[in-house]
């Protein structure tokens, strides 16, 4: 059995067009934002259909049955199976990637699929600009992730879920194939707190105030985080 963890339904058209052999799983969350600490899977659950609720009014339900059940299929995959976890560099495809190795820290066969080529100016962008032959030349270039990763992803989740700025820093230091971009990333956790919301004041005090320009502004300065319009807009909101 494999299965491809894939970061969203944008890329799920393409990847169908690669033909690469393999159940899909959707991860159709955005850690990176709201409260996510619980004692358990379940109570994980609940806390984020709560936030999502009030946030964006979406539909519990909906939530249980799109978003939910599809990621707990990790938690009940045959041994033998082979998992090819699908995400991005940047820090809101990151902390998808620390949970999944959360789940999945006990599983033998787990890869990493990262996009390829990305020049300095488009590393934060992913797999945007990939079309099906070029998920396949990412597939093929896959980094196993060994226990060693796995155990490091979890205590990743940990620190970021737990806000634990000082251990995001020093597990930035970890280097790993299966962890591009970690000390960046590490760094821009570590401050989640409070520099985006920074960043978009340094924006606003430069005159720019249409939400497209400051989008597309605070993108260009912070592009590590991987924020979409919707995180931007309720940082806006905040400040």
């Amino acid at each position: 059995m494999i299965i491809h963890v894939l970061p969203g339904d944008s890329l799920v058209e393409e990847f169908t067009k690669a033909g690469i052999e393999g159940e899909t799983v959707v991860f159709r969350e955005a850690l990176i934002a709201g409260d996510v600490v619980a004692a358990s899977l379940d109570e994980f659950w609940d806390i984020r259909a709560n936030f999502l609720e009030l946030e964006y009014g979406e539909d519990p339900l909906d939530y249980r049955e799109k978003v939910a059940y599809e990621i707990e299929r990790l938690t009940y995959l045959p041994a033998d199976a082979e998992v090819n976890l699908w995400f991005e560099y940047e820090l809101f495809c990151q902390a998808n990637l620390w949970f999944c190795l959360d789940l999945l820290k006990y599983h033998a066969s787990v890869y990493r699929v990262a996009p390829l080529n990305a020049s300095p100016d488009d590393v934060w962008k992913g797999f945007g600009k990939h079309d099906a032959p070029a998920l396949e030349e990412c597939f093929q270039a896959r980094a196993r992730v060994n226990d060693e990763d796995k155990l490091k992803g979890s205590k990743l989740w940990e620190a970021f879920r737990n806000r634990e700025s000082e251990s995001l820093i020093e597990l930035g230091n970890y280097r790993s194939e299966s962890f591009p971009f970690l000390k960046e990333v590490c760094g821009a956790a570590a401050g989640i707190e409070k520099r985006p919301g920074e960043i978009l004041t340094e924006i606003k005090e430069t005159g720019i105030s249409e939400f497209d320009e400051v989008f597309a502004e605070f993108q260009k300065r912070a592009g590590v985080y991987g924020f979409g319009d919707l995180q931007v807009e309720r940082l806006i909101e905040r400040i």
